[in-house]
Order: C-alpha cells, then sequence, then structure tokens
C-alpha cells in the first residue's frame, strides 16, 4: 500500500506540485483577489526569514499590512526584516525571536503577545523543521514534533483569544502535499519506536497539521482556519532536508513566491471566508486530504485522540 501510496503522490506531483502546474493552474485565478489593502490589520508569520514565510510577509506588507515575523535566529530575522522594510516601503514589521520547538518558550511568547498587543487578524503557522536524525528539545520532545505540531498547537491554542477579539480573524497553516502517504498516527507522536525516517515523520506532522486544523475549526466557529499546500518549492529547507530531490527535481520546483501564492491568497482575499473553515487548498482551490484509494482515512475517535493528547502535551509544559 505504501508503494502504492508513494507512486499515485509523486504522479500527482508531477502533474499539480511542480512550477510548470503552478503556471498553468494561475490562469483561472481570480486577479482582484489580491487587489486589496490590509491596512491596519496585523498578521503574525512563523519562519518569516526565508522561503515561503519571507515572500509571504513581503507581499503582505506590500499591500500594508502591519508584519510580525516570529524567527528563530535574530541576525537572519533582521537582515530579512530590512529587504521587506525597503521592497514595500512598509515600516510596520516587527521581529519577534521564538524557537517553536522550546515549548515553554512558546507559551511565555503568546501571553507576551497578549499582553503587548490589542488585535491579531492572521496566523500564519509556516515554520517547520525536517531533522536528518531523531533528536530531543531540553524538555525531552522530539523536536520536529515540538516545531510542526505541538508548538502550532500551543501558538494556535494560545492566541485564539486575542483573534476572537479581532475583525475577521484567521489562521493559515502551511502543510506539505506529503502528509496524503501518511495516514494519522497517535501511537507514536514522539517517533522513538522503529526506524526514524525524517522525511516521513515530516509528513506524518504535516497529516497532524490538516487534523488539527479541522479539529479547531469545528471549535473555535468565528474563526477561519484553513491548512495548504504550497507545491514543490526551491526553499533553503528542502535543499538541506531533501538534497537528492531537490537537486533532481529543481528546474521543476516553483519559486517561493509561486509557494506563497496561496497563503498569501488565504490571507487577505475575501473570496478565502466563503469557502467552510478547515478546509485544506493547493493553488487557491479545495481539494481532498486524501490520495484515492490510499486508505489514509481516519476516525472522529482517533482524530479527537490526538487533539487530547495535544492538549495535555501543551499543558505540562504551561508556565504557572
Amino acid at each position: 500500500m505504501s508503494l502504492y501510496r508513494n507512486s499515485a503522490w509523486f504522479l500527482k506531483g508531477m502533474t499539480e506540485f511542480t512550477r510548470n502546474a503552478f503556471l498553468s493552474a494561475s490562469k483561472r485565478f481570480v486577479e482582484k483577489d489580491l487587489e486589496v489593502s490590509v491596512a491596519g490589520r496585523s498578521f503574525m508569520i512563523t519562519g518569516a526569514n526565508s522561503g515561503i514565510g519571507k515572500a509571504t510577509a513581503m507581499a503582505i506588507a506590500k499591500r500594508g499590512g502591519t508584519i510580525h515575523m516570529v524567527c528563530r535566529n535574530k541576525d537572519r530575522a533582521e537582515e530579512a526584516r530590512a529587504d521587506i522594510v525597503k521592497e514595500s516601503g512598509n515600516k510596520e514589521v516587527y521581529v519577534h525571536v521564538l524557537d517553536l520547538s522550546e515549548t515553554k518558550k512558546v507559551w511565555e511568547f503568546a501571553e507576551t503577545f497578549k499582553r503587548k498587543y490589542k488585535a491579531l487578524n492572521v496566523l500564519i503557522n509556516n515554520a517547520g523543521a525536517i531533522m536528518s536524525q531523531r533528536d530531543v528539545n531540553a524538555e525531552g520532545l522530539e523536536k520536529s514534533f515540538a516545531t510542526n505540531v505541538l508548538g502550532v498547537y500551543i501558538l494556535t491554542k494560545s492566541l485564539i483569544p486575542l483573534l476572537e477579539k479581532s475583525a475577521d480573524p484567521r489562521v493559515i497553516t502551511v502543510s506539505s502535499g506529503g502528509m496524503l502517504v501518511q495516514k494519522l498516527r497517535t501511537g507514536n507522536l514522539q517517533s522513538d519506536r522503529g526506524r526514524y525516517d525524517g522525511t516521513m515523520v515530516y509528513a506524518q506532522h504535516k497529516r497532524q497539521q490538516v487534523v488539527m486544523t479541522d479539529q479547531l475549526a469545528k471549535t473555535h466557529t468565528n474563526i477561519h482556519f484553513s491548512v495548504m499546500h504550497p507545491g514543490w518549492v526551491d526553499t533553503p529547507a528542502v535543499a538541506n532536508a531533501m538534497p537528492d530531490f531537490h537537486s533532481s527535481m529543481k528546474d521543476s520546483l516553483r519559486t517561493p513566491e509561486q509557494g506563497a501564492d496561496t497563503v498569501v491568497w488565504l490571507a487577505v482575499s475575501e473570496a478565502t471566508t466563503t469557502n467552510p473553515s478547515g478546509s485544506f487548498y493547493q493553488d487557491r482551490k479545495m481539494v481532498s486530504t486524501h490520495l484515492p484509494l490510499a486508505w489514509t482515512h481516519s476516525s472522529p475517535l482517533e482524530e479527537q485522540k490526538l487533539m487530547s493528547l495535544l492538549e495535555d502535551l501543551a499543558k505540562t509544559f504551561q508556565p504557572h
């Protein structure tokens, strides 16, 4: 079955995830969807100093939005901020230093942010990590899980009260088409059993993000949630984590701007909120979260189990 899934995924990828596929899909895009000013609205973007995150921050800054860049590396973040301010002419761009793999610090950051700022209109969960080998953080959690799943859960949950007080609140999570080869598994969240395959662990985390988005959308109905696949994008993360894939596919990979297009569309366009909350998108279109005949569906019970496990873990690291 996994061979079928992988083959079906690669075939789908070659026809839908490449740069040419984006150019083809973009012919049906409605230009006026992005012809908007978002002055006065604030956007938090994690991993905003390179790749899709930076391209998203740049596009939104050009439309007048206030940008909160949440990045791990202060120097790289400040450098990216300078680029964004210079090119967009928008000075309302702020850097916040946070490593999403440091679970307690995610809580602390969110609490401090809520005290300091009166509004947050859009949260964009973009930062992610693919590890080549299993590594644990100071709290004993597997690092990529802490970054990709638990950190995203804590940041989102703790900012929900601020989002709910703000106009037209939205949460967008950047997932990956890799999740299509994974069925939700809740029994090995820390990847401490079996062989560690960083790419498959990452794909499982991206499946968990899709489930999490759907579940949060059901619970918090006054926020518009969405999750998306940017396609195969030429980013530093892909080059570092998947060098063979990157070198063999590099002429077909999307630019960071093409990868960011649907994120920006979900964040700023009015058209977005006419679609149901909790949906999965690719090239500005709602798409299925499963490959045909791939047996990747999970039961409502399993999905609720993921949420309660995350909630329990999150509470463990909540500062009192």
